[in-house]
């Protein structure tokens, strides 16, 4: 069994809380998706290796793609797909046991096969990824979990398409599911999924919606402790809103450089490396193999890192504590 206080923080309304020691195998592989959802690459791998070598298939599976998910959100796509590869590779046949989060037989397939479908995106190989989809789709009931994320990366992958108004249905069908979860984290990465494909849309009103959904999440997320939503948003916020470009970048800057600080080395090599990383972010060098170049951010002391210009009602945010952490 699977405490209520691990689902809470891993898949509820409390994202943001740390939970207390993990006694059970499970109940550490949520608080790696706890600390995975807050950018606490470093703490969250300290648990999901020693979880790969598990006896239990399920949970060596779930441990595997939930390190690849992590790989991947630094810009480590082959490494990431080595592992969902491994994770798809530990299960046997069978339908899972009806976990309601998908903390199951079913639900690892549907983590392993949606993340190699972004793993392939990541690498623009998108017939590769439409594949993987299709297969994931063809589950069946995977619970909300798989559906949400499967509307995440089907709207993903139509964006890198050029088809905005089909991404478009995917992300608002996530977003209805993960509200109806009462999953808090889902419901701001499916607002940002969204925002991107209202932005891709071109239209004034929808580039508009587009920045007032973006800017929320920006400011839920600081509140909520989710870094590794609120540089990418914020990023989406330099082209929504322009007239406060420097700002909405200078709060992408420092919260990357918050996430790398707590990230294990791989994690870093990943980010100094990867394309997907904007280089007038990461600096080589820096922070041991990748730094970040955020201006007046490196010049404040290394536990504390502002990350907006100024407390604001669009996007605003004003520091994080941003200690840096080993795994």
């Amino acid at each position: 069994m699977v405490s209520d206080e691990f689902r809470t923080a891993a898949f509820g309304d409390r994202p943001d809380m740390t939970p207390r020691t993990p006694r059970t195998p499970r109940d550490q592989w949520l608080t790696a998706v706890v600390l995975g959802g807050q950018g606490r690459y470093a703490a969250a791998s300290a648990f999901l290796t020693t979880l790969l070598k598990h006896p239990d298939p399920v949970l060596a599976s779930l441990a595997a793609s939930t390190l690849g998910s992590h790989r991947r959100q630094v810009g480590g796509h082959a490494v990431a797909r080595r592992l969902d590869a491994a994770a798809l590779a530990r299960l046997t046949d069978g339908s899972g046991d009806g976990d309601r989060d998908g903390v199951d037989l079913l639900g690892a397939r549907s983590d392993a096969l949606l993340g190699l479908a972004a793993d392939a995106l990541g690498v623009g190989r998108l017939s590769t990824a439409r594949r993987f989809i299709a297969v994931a789709d063809g589950l069946g009931d995977v619970g909300w979990r798989g559906q949400v994320r499967l509307r995440w990366v089907r709207a993903e992958v139509e964006l890198a398409s050029g088809q905005p108004e089909v991404a478009r249905p995917n992300a608002e069908a996530a977003l209805r599911r993960a509200r109806a979860a009462g999953a808090a984290r889902h419901v701001a990465k499916s607002e940002m999924v969204l925002s991107a494909a209202l932005a891709a849309g071109g239209g004034v009103t929808e580039r508009v919606q587009a920045a007032d959904l973006a800017a929320g999440v920006v400011d839920r997320a600081i509140e909520l402790g989710l870094l590794p939503l609120v540089w990418p948003c914020s990023l989406l916020l330099v082209d929504l809103d322009p007239g406060r470009a420097d700002e909405h970048r200078r709060r992408a800057a420092g919260a990357l450089h918050c996430v790398l600080r707590r990230s294990d080395p791989i994690a870093r090599r990943l980010a100094a490396s990867s394309p997907w990383i904007p280089n007038t972010l990461v600096v080589p060098g820096e922070l041991g193999q990748a730094g970040i170049r955020a201006n007046s951010f490196t010049e404040l002391p290394p536990d504390r890192v502002k990350v907006g210009a100024e407390a604001s009602d669009r996007g605003g945010g004003t520091s994080l504590g941003c200690r840096k952490e080993s795994p």
